[in-house]
């Protein structure tokens, strides 16, 4: 392994680096600063995940060869978010400690751009920015790139993804067409490689590892639970490693500060990070997690975009992401800088595909977990707490004045007696959380349960199409709901329905999605608890009406259904179909509309 001397690095970064703690180059600096030192025409494509020391591999290059004479723009870094934007422009200050001459200025929204336009006007080497505050400077013309020499678009793959495209376009069109253009990304996307064909000039292609593989330090492990149990299974986890510092990713607001709450309300030390914080927010949040202030931090991926945090043991997926580069992503926040990281997944069996499919792309396998017991978890918890009054700092000038009452008052207690109560004092309310708590099922994997499948029409154990049959299975009850294809109802939207109102364990059958009203089948024990869990919901400001779809007086099958001798009836199209199935609830001539308001004329007349 080379030093940084070897690769050409000046002696000024070097001092600099060396109190950093920098000793040896990282995999991707080794490759990637002798090409930049000695190359100055060819344009670059940098694979590497995110931690792998990517900042210093462009930055100290960027430092080395800017003209200090020159104080205009001479070199561009493109950052996916304001947090990146302000980390690169601190590091570039470190690594120039003893270059005092050298000025960078970070640009980005959310702050005053008066004081950005001052800074600016004083005089710039490098420029760190986000593409939309940059062309705000760019069309108020203040900022001009003809000068710029050197473009770097860190996390590129980042940017395109949160939807910079257009706005990388306009800058790259706007400098000079004789600058070298650098690119690093974790993926190689479709988008990445369009915009490495259309702006970059013969590109050498750095990969360290393999392509849109994750990193090799990091393990991948899956928890299999049944989607109501999700929150259950990350608070075991948690109470399992009780020296955590992670992030859990969640998919939208909602559940991210859904999940945030619940932790908080159960005594963890957490936080949410998502789009409807303030900037002030959000930078308070993000500073008591870097500050260790925060053990779990729950975030979207977009708010999580640009948040650099060494030494994170987890990352936790509560849920698989729809894209394999945010799972790439969120992976590669821990095991940074060599050491050793645990990406956990929290999935159903419906996101059992997804996560074979991110195994093909990543190149590695994740290992089914077992979700630790009661049992366990106390003695992983028991083992903490004698961890910590072993290795405590006694103050023995401090507490001298206090021992004399201190001994009175314990005296009465042999040494046995008071290792108990200083034990349980730390660890009883485990010892009562756990003697109560269910333990978690385990979905067989064989034969999966249908709420986790969220089985459909199409999917479920009765034919396709228009001969489906309209009785339920045996052990089955068919409930109706007066939601349908017009309210984007889909067969998950069924599924998280029960998930978020029912607090059993349920089994789904079949689905059957109509364009105003739909029906889906749940075991016969559950369908009581199950209409009554639903009772009083909304959807879109309207009542939820879910009720039994019993068999009728004529035989003919559940009110939403038809008789088994009426196949040749029911041929006539979707329309037809439908209208059938609203006529069984009436024996009027009531119109068939959107099915807005015929179900409450129903239920007043059943009254």
């Amino acid at each position: 392994m080379k030093t940084f001397e070897e690769l050409g690095v000046s002696a000024d970064l070097l001092r600099a680096i060396k109190e950093l703690g920098y000793e040896s180059p990282m995999p991707v600096q080794e490759a990637v600063i002798p090409y930049l030192l000695n190359d100055e025409s060819s344009d670059v494509v940098a694979l590497a995940q995110t931690g792998t020391g990517k900042t210093a591999s462009f930055g100290l290059p960027l430092i080395q060869k800017i003209d200090l004479s020159l104080r205009k723009p001479q070199a561009l870094i493109l950052s996916p978010t304001r947090e990146l934007c302000l980390q690169i422009a601190n590091d570039l200050k470190d690594y120039s400690k003893y270059i005092p001459d050298l000025s960078v200025l970070p640009m980005y929204g959310g702050t005053s751009i008066e004081n950005q336009i001052r800074n600016f006007k004083r005089g710039v080497h490098i420029i760190v920015a986000t593409p939309g505050r940059l062309i705000d400077l760019m069309e108020r013309k203040v900022v001009n790139l003809e000068t710029v020499k050197k473009v770097v678009m860190d996390e590129a793959d980042e940017m395109l993804d949160m939807g910079f495209t257009d706005s990388i376009n306009t800058i790259l069109e706007r400098v000079p067409e004789d600058r070298t253009t650098l690119m690093f990304s974790a993926t190689m996307s479709p988008a990445i490689s369009k915009i490495a064909k259309n702006y970059l000039h013969d590109a050498r292609e750095i990969v360290i590892g393999t392509k849109n593989e994750g990193a090799k330090s990091v393990n991948h492990v899956y928890y299999m639970v049944h989607a109501k149990d999700k929150y259950l299974a990350l608070k075991r986890i948690a109470d399992f490693y009780p020296d955590i510092y992670a992030i859990v990713f969640c998919r939208t607001r909602a559940e991210t500060q859904d999940v945030a709450d619940k932790l908080i309300g159960d005594g963890y030390s957490a936080d949410a990070l998502h789009g409807d914080l303030s900037q002030a927010q959000r930078d308070f949040v993000m500073g008591k997690f870097r500050q260790r202030r925060l053990q779990i931090l729950v975030a979207t991926d977009v708010a999580a975009r640009g948040l650099d945090v060494d030494d994170l043991t987890h990352v936790i997926n509560y849920g698989l992401p729809d894209d394999i580069e945010s799972y790439t992503h969120r992976s590669g926040r821990t095991g940074r800088a060599g050491k050793t990281g645990t990406s956990i997944s929290i999935i159903n069996l419906r996101e059992k595909g997804k996560m074979r499919a991110i195994e093909k792309v990543i190149g590695k396998q994740f290992v089914a977990g077992t979700i630790p017991t009661g049992k366990e978890i106390c003695e992983k918890q028991l083992l903490k707490v004698m961890d910590e009054i072993e290795k405590v700092q006694v103050n023995e000038e401090e507490i001298a004045t206090y021992l004399p009452e201190i001994y009175r008052k314990l005296d009465w207690l042999d040494k046995e007696d008071l290792i108990k109560r200083v034990v349980s004092l730390e660890f009883n309310h485990f010892l009562e959380y756990y003697s109560n708590a269910r333990e978690i099922a385990i979905p067989d994997q064989g034969k999966s349960s249908r709420k986790d499948k969220g089985g459909d029409a199409a999917g479920g154990r009765g034919k396709r199409g228009g001969e489906r049959s309209r009785e339920a299975e045996p052990g089955y009850s068919r409930l109706f709901v007066n939601l349908g294809k017009k309210d984007g109802m889909t067969p998950s939207m069924v599924i998280d329905m029960l998930n978020q109102n029912v607090d059993r364990r349920v089994d789904v059958g079949r689905i059957d999605l109509m364009q105003t009203f739909s029906f889906f089948e749940v075991k016969e024990r559950d369908a009581a608890a199950v209409v009554r869990s639903l009772e009083g919901l909304t959807y879109n400001g309207r009542p939820v009406n879910v009720e039994l779809a019993s068999t009728d007086e004529t035989g003919r099958g559940d009110k939403g259904g038809r008789s088994k001798g009426s196949a040749p009836a029911r041929r006539g199209g979707k329309k037809q179909r439908e209208e059938e199935d609203f006529r069984k609830f009436f024996d009027d001539d009531t119109p068939f509309d959107d099915g807005g308001a015929w179900y409450k004329k129903r239920k007043k007349r059943r009254r």
